[in-house]
């Protein structure tokens, strides 16, 4: 197509025939499929990156939490980006840019290079997501979004369910003996595709009123995301060191300076990151803080989830991949099929029956747990992940038209941006949160644990003849091992108490592989206790915030009214 860049995009996309239209969505649309499948196919892939790699917990954490931070706090920068230097301009150079993140995180040699390389796609995944938006926006009229906007919510519930499953296939077959790489290297062909059809098939140009960049307002929330973050997850594993408080403590006058800094950017140009008037709007304050912590409950929920499924019960990666499917399921249906129906009568009390729904399948899924332990099929998850993934749905549904329900039209798209931020920014610090309290509780109840199983251990020594005397030493090995991997920074180096114990358990006699049998069999036990009453804590931490999501929804408005056209904007 021939270069156009006099006109804005808007005027190059009206020449477009319909076939160029669905070209150009198709393209636009495998961009945001590739970020979707990559803020959950990561998740699965958790254990096998930690063995490969020694990874610790707290690296995990940076590997999900990173991309969330980068990426939301260079969001409406990025979406800026487009309105002012071209939106086909600012696609290409985030898609180009996403997908040699990606083949950097295939190549990683360390857990320190993977989580830059995180970074980096989430910063990139900035710049090219908006402009997926804002090109619906310009190529299609107002009456042709909803449909669209139908098909991209479509993509987002089968990428939230086919993620997971095809990250285990992908790391199930261990393709070229590449093990969880895979997963990042499957970008590289759709980014290559994408990046050489847009380049044919978008349009050009650029907003006809582009606002300002503000990069100092930027740089402020950056600073201070990573003030809030890099503590919550770096300080347990450091043992709380002072300056992990102080950072904490210094994210406070940073947030002060950009609130500053928005007021006196709106009265310079009128172009800052968060327009100050938005924030005195009660429905839209409201919004957002539900936003945020609702975000942190949902995405900091699949953290421990996924470890109890693999490291506490053992499953295969494909099997737990299936596992979680039915979350998606119940988000999916609830979505399509009722909460279109259930939000006009219920107004402000669906999110109340989402929270209700929701805590009331984490605690089944908590009791199923709890009671069959490692005898838990996956088949038993089924209703309570139903359950959770319906409430999940509720909840979602109305936040953004009563968060918007209030905002003027020429504040919409601004509102929307800083909404989708909030939203990106609660996931990272929820997923700190908590794994702060899932891994602390690993640790500190890892003793405890083991001890639910010493009577069984010394039962079954007894039965094969063990003296007491001895029986002593392999209880106080076996625990000393358990309490030491549970409490081990990195999970792929086997701690000195545990090499002795496996020495001596896998001995030249009949008798000590007997032994090793036994205790092997009881830690698995103890094991899958610890991750259980572990996903006690964070179930614990998880009512609390759907009790202050409760609790806010009290403020919006008894009638939620779903606003089409603020949803396309």
């Amino acid at each position: 197509m021939a270069e156009t860049t006099h006109l804005s995009a808007q005027d190059h996309a009206a020449t477009f025939s319909a076939r160029a239209r669905t070209v150009a969505l198709i393209i636009v649309a495998m961009a945001f499929i590739m970020d979707l499948l990559d803020n959950t196919i990561v998740n699965i892939a958790i254990p096998s990156i930690q063995a490969n790699l020694g990874a610790s917990y707290a690296t995990i954490q940076w590997l999900i939490a990173g991309y969330a931070m980068s990426f939301a706090t260079l969001l409406i920068t990025g979406g800026r980006m487009g309105d002012v230097y071209g939106y086909k301009k600012i696609f290409m150079i985030g898609v180009g840019g996403f997908t040699l993140a990606s083949l950097l995180c295939g190549a990683s040699w360390n857990s320190h290079v993977l989580i830059v390389a995180r970074l980096l796609q989430g910063a990139f995944a900035a710049l090219m997501v908006p402009q997926v938006m804002s090109l619906m926006q310009v190529m299609f009229k107002q009456h042709e979004r909803g449909s669209i906007m139908g098909i991209f919510g479509a993509l987002a519930g089968v990428a939230a369910t086919l993620g997971p499953v095809i990250g285990g296939i992908l790391i199930h077959f261990n393709i070229a003996g590449l093990d969880w790489r895979p997963i990042f290297l499957i970008n590289i062909p759709v980014g290559l595709f994408a990046l050489f059809a847009g380049f044919k098939y978008l349009p050009n140009g650029k907003s006809t009123h582009p606002l300002k960049l503000d990069i100092f307002g930027t740089v402020l929330i950056t600073i201070a995301m990573f003030l809030l973050v890099f503590p919550l997850i770096q300080g347990r594993e450091l043992g709380w060191p002072a300056w992990s408080f102080e950072m904490l403590v210094a994210a406070l006058p940073v947030l002060a300076v950009f609130a500053w800094w928005q007021r006196r950017k709106d009265a310079r140009d009128g172009s800052p990151l968060v327009v100050p008037s938005l924030l005195r709007l009660k429905t839209f304050v409201v919004g957002l803080i539900i936003n945020l912590t609702f975000e942190g409950a949902m995405l900091g929920f699949f953290l421990p989830f996924t470890l109890i499924l693999q490291v506490g019960l053992g499953f295969s990666v494909i099997k737990a991949a299936l596992t979680g499917i039915p979350t998606a399921i119940g988000i999916s249906v609830m979505m399509g099929a009722f909460s279109q129906k259930i939000i006009p009568k219920l107004g402000r009390y669906t999110m109340i029956l989402g929270a209700a729904l929701m805590a009331g399948g984490l605690y089944l899924l908590y009791a199923l747990l709890n009671h069959y332990g490692q005898d838990m099929s996956p088949w038993a998850f089924i209703p309570g992940l139903l359950l959770v993934g319906g409430g999940m749905a509720l909840i979602m549904s109305p936040m953004f038209s009563v968060a918007l329900s209030d905002v003027d039209a020429a504040h919409a798209g601004s509102a929307s941006g800083v909404l989708n931020a909030v939203q990106q920014l609660g996931g990272s610090i929820g997923i700190a949160l908590l794994g702060l309290v899932f891994f602390t509780h690993l640790s500190t109840h890892a003793a405890a644990n083991f001890n639910t199983v010493a009577p069984q251990i010394r039962a079954q020594l007894s039965s094969l003849h063990v003296p007491a005397s001895a029986q002593d030493q392999i209880l106080q090995g076996a625990k000393a091992c358990f309490v030491d991997r549970s409490s081990a920074k990195d999970t792929s180096v086997l701690p000195a108490s545990c090499n002795r114990l496996t020495h001596s358990a896998t001995g030249p006699t009949e008798s000590d592989r007997a032994i090793g049998g036994v205790v092997a069999n009881a830690v698995k036990q103890a094991n899958t206790k610890n991750f259980v009453s572990g996903f006690h804590a964070a179930l614990i931490f998880e009512y609390v915030i759907l009790g202050v999501i409760v609790v806010l929804s009290f403020l919006l408005p008894r009638k939620i009214k779903i606003a089409a056209d603020y949803e396309a904007a």
